[in-house]
């Protein structure tokens, strides 16, 4: 496939822009980058500071401009700056769109649109947010939707052309650990996280709105007659830390905030179960990571997580702590229903895209956008 521009000699120059970027987002741009330059594009990333340090797109072989996640007049001037050479921008998310859109206002360059997850906002700000997606669905030349659910939601905003986009789960997020490795560091994590003779519940994600962790801890309430009591584990920062420990403690939840973690495989090569109680990413990381370890998954049915996981996870209402609670003590009782759930997750994740189809299928949406015009 082509990776040149336009006039047929020097390399596609392309630009990745990301907004403040949930971890699904910049662990796909650092993949498609990846993937990118290795076959002879040029990147640069516009991301904050902090997301090169987490994500190191440097590290495989992009340029880094700092810009900051704002939408004022010096971070839209730094990123038209950026973007005055490129054949092709590419934005991750609703902000990072507004402000690429905003940056190339006036100019000829295509815009591509990634949709990864569904905001959600309530009274004047529904208002707003709706008004934000117009703006970009039209503002885009294609918008990529990582499921069914986010292309409908981008058509039915105005966008020209939207399509279902592959997304894959990095490589480097895959629980890696062949079956006998993970079992030697199962007593070892466990032992760790306080866990020997009791279940492991394994929670992951931003400690934000929108996640579920308010039904988690009304669930955990009904776990805690169980005997033994499973521990809950919650691996994750955010703005909802203090509330949420303020809760264990005055509610005395068997349940455990261990921050932000690096070893999530680990984790949840320990656990018994994955929990996900609310999702805004379309292409959750935890549920892809569970199913690829093997891990029964509980999760909250939204978004695009039912087409993600198929039959091949136990999917509660949004929002219902007693289904969820109900969930959880139902396979902790049924060691049978466990292991029919890890080889369908096996199966699932067999038909999930690679990063190699991923990377194909984004170039070929970039060639097709900066293929020269034929002459009449």
């Amino acid at each position: 496939m082509s990776s040149h521009s336009p006039h047929g000699q020097s390399p596609l120059r392309t630009v990745q822009v990301l907004g403040g970027g949930s971890a699904g987002s910049c662990a796909h741009v650092r993949s498609l980058t990846s993937g990118l330059v290795a076959r002879g594009v040029r990147v640069t990333v516009c991301a904050p500071a902090e997301a090169d340090h987490a994500y190191d797109f440097t590290g495989v072989g992009a340029q880094h401009v700092p810009v900051p996640r704002r939408n004022d007049p010096s971070s839209v001037a730094a990123l038209r700056a950026v973007c005055g050479d490129a054949d092709l921008v590419h934005a991750h998310g609703l902000h990072a769109a507004l402000r690429a859109a905003l940056a190339l206002s006036g100019r000829r360059v295509p815009l591509v649109v990634t949709w990864h997850t569904r905001p959600y906002a309530e009274g004047a700000r529904a208002h707003l947010l709706r008004a934000l997606e117009r703006r970009v669905a039209r503002a885009a030349s294609v918008v990529l939707g990582s499921s069914s659910d986010l292309v409908d939601r981008a058509r039915s905003r105005g966008a020209r052309d939207a399509r279902l986009a592959a997304v894959a789960l990095p490589a480097g997020r895959r629980p890696g650990a062949a079956p006998e490795e993970s079992d030697g560091l199962r007593p070892k994590a466990r032992a760790e996280l306080g866990t020997t003779d009791r279940p492991l519940l394994v929670a992951v994600g931003s400690l934000d709105r929108h996640r579920g962790y308010d039904t988690l801890l009304d669930a955990t309430h009904a776990w805690s007659r169980l005997d033994p009591v499973p521990l809950l584990v919650i691996a994750g920062e955010g703005p909802l830390r203090g509330a949420l420990q303020r809760r264990i403690e005055d509610e005395g939840l068997p349940v455990r905030l261990i921050g932000r973690r690096d070893d999530i495989g680990e984790l949840l090569s320990a656990a018994d179960l994955a929990l996900l109680p609310g999702c805004p990413e379309s292409r959750s990381l935890l549920a892809q990571e569970a199913l690829h370890a093997r891990v029964p998954l509980v999760a909250a049915a939204t978004a695009g997580l039912p087409e993600l996981v198929g039959d091949a996870a136990e999917l509660v209402p949004p929002g219902d702590p007693r289904a969820l609670a109900g969930a959880v003590a139902a396979l902790l009782a049924d060691p049978g229903r466990c292991e029919r759930l890890r080889d369908r997750g096996t199966r699932q994740a067999a038909t999930w895209p690679t990063e190699d189809e991923t990377v194909a299928q984004v170039l070929s949406v970039y060639d097709e956008l900066t293929r020269p015009l034929p002459l009449p």
